[in-house]
């Protein structure tokens, strides 16, 4: 691992330093640039589709080849932090981000602006991961829960302002600054991680896992292809789904063997003997694939069935953000202090109570009532998703937390998109199987709901409401199946964890800069 030119923090202040907040705002910085370009440019595919006069499938793939890139690089980040230091390779990405962004608004046809998008998720693959690595290092063990929460705050904000501000942009200039808007941002966190983040020294202590990279990486971006797939066709007996998934499954499988042969592998699957951070990766997984899902449908909702425009919706759904913002900081507090267990479990309490107002869904729900529910989802989506991740890290040495921090974000990559395809097949399917429904939405569709009678608006209206009630049943029951792993999360705060052979320099330079890393 790449040793830190300086102690880090070791925890004896309880709260975040200044130089602390000065790396995390750093992080912070590259990790919004990151999570919102996905967001933002899901508002942009109708305007692609009729700017280049391409399908809806084609045009999707604007988001799917950059998920599909972020999959693929995940996987090298943990190693290429050791073999090059964090900041110089944190720095790279931010540069391959940057110039990403830029080709995609030089493109002039669909094929080079999905090609710049591989390229943005490249760069944009290793800014989290590294900026978890760099966050952890720099707080030290007893303020894990904390700096956790202020990476929470991108995850949050992507969500909230990338349909806000991808729509503002989009009518106000064109389609173009939504990519352009991330030179100056590049630019500025280029400079500010130059001259905050600390310096380290590469430790190549490992060669490189070629085997295990043919493998993991094509593997997980088939997989993932295969499955962003289910929506187009409708169904997964479908070849263009099942062959593509299929042989990343088997891609996976094979570099699970491979790497538990290997000493050094890509990713170090006996991390999985950590009871802790097994614990977490269940719970991840099952919390990513609901809450991710369903997310997916509140912008939905608002345009399809109630007639919002793309920037209202984006306004509506706000309230979920603003619920985390209130309860993330006071979470990371606690969690450092008594475990994460006790949070989780009221967190996924309060995100079920908050969707079963959506099992509910009509034509005409009240707004507030909608609103308020989006609010209490936010409550315990700042109590939970967060924790679950300080779980996972703080159980770790300090010389696993680069391993560990890639392992928890091809967690949230894969679940993702799993959940994301999930919902919006049963949410087609619960369309389809309605006529009312299937009539009005393709109406939405193609434009001409104006040209439907009155009564078969109103009909159709309710019966797409009722097909996101539906889906949503299927959401809450995901997210209710996340108590049970919840349950068996640290509920306490317990004594530290330390590695021995830190001690004896190995792999990680000079052990009496490497924390033992808390156990809770």
């Amino acid at each position: 691992m790449s040793a830190p030119a300086g102690p880090p923090a070791t925890g004896s202040d309880d709260k975040l330093d200044r130089g602390v907040l000065k790396v995390a705002g750093v992080v912070v910085l590259g990790a919004i640039m990151s999570i919102l370009d996905i967001t933002v440019v899901s508002i942009a595919l109708p305007t692609f589709q009729s700017e280049f006069n391409t399908t809806v499938a084609t045009a999707a793939w604007t988001m799917t080849a950059y998920t599909l890139a972020l999959a693929a690089v995940i996987p090298i980040s943990g190693w290429a932090a050791d073999r090059f230091g964090t900041k110089r390779l944190y720095l790279t990405s931010l540069v391959l981000f940057t110039l990403g962004s830029v080709l995609c608004a030089m493109a002039w046809d669909i094929g080079p602006l999905i090609g710049a998008r591989v390229l943005q998720g490249l760069g944009g693959g290793m800014l989290m991961p590294l900026g978890m690595t760099i966050m952890t290092r720099a707080a030290g063990p007893d303020r894990v829960g904390r700096v956790m929460a202020v990476l929470g705050i991108p995850m949050l904000l992507g969500p909230i302002g990338g349909p806000i501000l991808g729509g503002w942009l989009i009518e106000a200039y064109s389609w173009h600054y939504i990519f352009l808007i991330n030179l100056p941002i590049g630019i500025i966190g280029f400079v500010a991680a130059w001259r905050v983040l600390p310096k380290d020294q590469p430790q190549p202590s490992e060669s490189f896992d070629f085997v295990g990279m043919a493998l993991l990486s094509p593997g997980l971006a088939a997989f993932l292809y295969g499955v962003s797939s289910i929506p187009e066709h409708g169904t997964v007996n479908n070849a263009e789904v099942l062959v593509p998934a299929l042989i990343g499954l088997a891609l996976v499988v094979a570099f699970v063997f491979h790497a538990l042969r290997k000493s050094h592998p890509l990713i170090d699957l006996r991390l999985f003997l950590n009871r802790h951070l097994t614990i977490a990766v269940v719970t991840m997984s099952l919390f990513i694939v609901a809450f991710m899902g369903a997310g997916l449908l509140f912008p939905s909702y608002f345009v399809q069935v109630r007639g919002e425009t793309t920037l209202a919706a984006g306004l509506l759904i706000a309230p979920q953000g603003l619920g985390a913002m209130v309860t993330m900081p006071i979470a990371g507090r606690l969690t450092d202090k008594t475990g994460p267990g006790k949070l989780v479990l009221g967190g996924i309490v309060l995100i079920a109570l908050g969707m079963s107002t959506f099992t509910q869904l009509e034509a005409d729900t009240s707004y507030w009532l909608l609103l308020s529910s989006l609010f209490v989802m936010g409550l315990g989506m700042g109590m939970t998703m967060m924790p679950i991740m300080s779980a996972a890290l703080a159980s770790l040495t300090h010389g696993e937390v680069a391993r560990g921090s890639t392992l928890m974000n091809i967690v949230q990559q894969t679940g993702g998109s799993i959940g994301t395809a999930v919902m919006s097949v049963i949410l087609t399917q619960n369309i389809l199987n309605n006529e009312s429904a299937a009539m009005y939405f393709g109406a939405v569709n193609t434009q001409t709901v104006d040209q439907l009678p009155a009564e078969a608006v109103s009909a159709g209206q309710s019966a797409m409401a009722g097909a996101f009630g539906d889906t949503y049943l299927v959401a809450i029951v995901l997210v209710v199946l996340c108590l049970i792993p919840a349950f068996f999360l640290p509920r306490s705060k317990q004594e530290l964890r330390h590695d021995p052979r830190e001690d004896e320099g190995e792999g990680e330079g000079d052990a009496s800069q490497a924390p033992p890393v808390m156990l809770h």
